[in-house]
Parts: structure tokens; C-alpha cells; sequence
């Protein structure tokens, strides 16, 4: 099922970022003199296997246009929604004009800046011929708690066959519209496109990636971010 299929990818980029209090999406916060979303579109437009790239943004986006790299030619813009959901299911429809319903997309949060090449690498390499897909994720190490709205703990979580979720979450075209699809069609507005396919009655493959693929979503993150980002171009 794997020859002569295509790689692409989504990347949601609609979001308003509220938890960073910031003047602009967290996606446009610099490092280096560089946004977040460039580094993160760098890794898949000069990925040799990545066939193209499309981009959802928010309809009153203004900053997208001031970016060098919104005129690449892998890249493809389309409208986000009100939602993730929304706006992969918007770059999937997107993206089924050129793509064949059966090659593998590669979805990414926007601001996963740190993603290696070699992660690429390993989640198309662990994947092949696979009939659902898979995603980069990292085995719990610590100990889990389950706390109440007041944060007292409830009980400790067995962290045994335990995973963060990363990303890039790599799927068939067809299983993820259809898998999102479904999700909506119950009111199920998903948090990564896992848990869709989950839905769908289909079981995704968890592929161990590298820790420092974070994901930015506080101010203490960018500091974090810049030291991995400047440990990899060492490297």
C-alpha cells in the first residue's frame, strides 16, 4: 500500500494563543529574529520526502503575507476555523485536490518549532505500510496524579503504557477527513487527530521521539525553545 504513495503535511496556524498574553499569535512570536512558524515550516519545506505544505490561518490574519517563506512553493494557504479540528479538516480539503486519498499526511502544531529531521524520519519509516498511522510520542516518566478543580489529589495514575501525544500525527488523506468527519458529525470537537481516528474505531502506532520537540505554549517555553533550537544548529 506504501509505493508510490506521497507525503504531505498540515499545519494549523488559526489559533489565537491566549494563554501566552501576547500582542500577536504565539505562532508569530520571534526567536532569533525568527518566528515560531517559520522554524516549523522550515522542517517540512526542506524535508526531501514532504511534497507540499498547507497552511491554516485565520481569516483576519495580517502578519502571514509580512513572512518570507508565504511565498515558498511547497506552501498552500488556506482559511482556518473556529477550532484545530476545523482547521485540519479545512487544509485536508484543501490539500485532496492535488493529493491521492490514500497518500500519508503528516499534521503539525504550528508552534513545535524543535521538530528534528530524524523524527520525520522515524515516524515515515515506522509507518511504512501501515493500513491507519501513527504519531511521534514520548513514554511517561513521571509519577501521574489525578487532582480535582482545587488540584487535591484523587489517586495516582498507574503510568505504565502511558504517552504524551506529540506531533507530527501522521495519517492515510482518507482516514483522517473521514475520521474527523465522524468526529464532528457527533459533537466531538477532538484535540489532535489521534483521538479521531480513535473514534473511528481504528488504532494508531505510537513512535518514541525526541524530548526537546515541545511545544510552545507559555512564555517560559521560548527560552526553552531557543536552547534546543541553538543545540540542533550545534549539531
Amino acid at each position: 500500500m506504501t509505493a508510490g504513495l506521497r507525503y504531505w503535511a498540515v499545519i494549523p496556524a488559526a489559533g489565537v494563543g491566549t494563554r501566552m498574553q501576547a500582542d500577536v499569535p504565539k505562532q508569530y512570536l520571534s526567536i532569533n529574529h525568527k518566528t515560531i512558524l517559520e522554524y516549523t515550516l522550515e522542517r517540512f519545506c526542506s524535508h526531501p520526502k514532504i511534497e507540499g505544505v498547507v497552511v491554516a490561518i485565520s481569516g483576519n490574519d495580517d502578519v502571514w503575507n509580512t513572512l518570507g517563506i508565504s511565498s515558498h512553493p511547497k506552501i498552500t494557504v488556506v482559511e482556518g476555523g473556529t477550532e484545530r479540528c476545523h482547521s485540519v479538516l479545512n487544509g485536508l480539503h484543501m490539500l485532496s485536490e492535488q493529493a491521492n486519498s490514500s497518500d500519508w499526511v503528516l499534521v503539525h502544531d504550528a508552534a513545535r518549532p524543535c521538530l528534528r529531521k530524524e523524527d520525520i524520519d522515524r515516524l515515515i519509516d515506522a509507518l511504512a505500510g501501515h493500513e491507519v498511522g501513527g504519531l511521534l510520542g514520548l513514554p511517561v516518566r513521571d509519577t501521574m496524579k489525578r487532582a480535582d478543580i482545587s488540584c487535591i489529589i484523587q489517586e495516582t495514575v498507574e503510568r505504565e503504557g502511558l504517552w504524551h501525544a506529540l506531533t507530527p500525527q501522521m495519517f492515510h488523506l482518507d482516514v483522517l477527513i473521514n475520521s474527523l468527519e465522524n468526529a464532528l458529525s457527533q459533537e466531538r470537537v477532538v484535540t489532535d487527530e489521534a483521538q479521531a481516528v480513535e473514534l473511528s474505531g481504528l488504532r494508531p502506532v505510537l513512535v518514541e521521539g525526541h524530548p526537546d520537540n515541545i511545544k510552545i505554549t507559555r512564555n517560559n517555553d521560548l527560552a526553552l525553545a531557543e536552547l534546543f533550537l541553538s543545540q540542533q544548529e550545534r549539531t
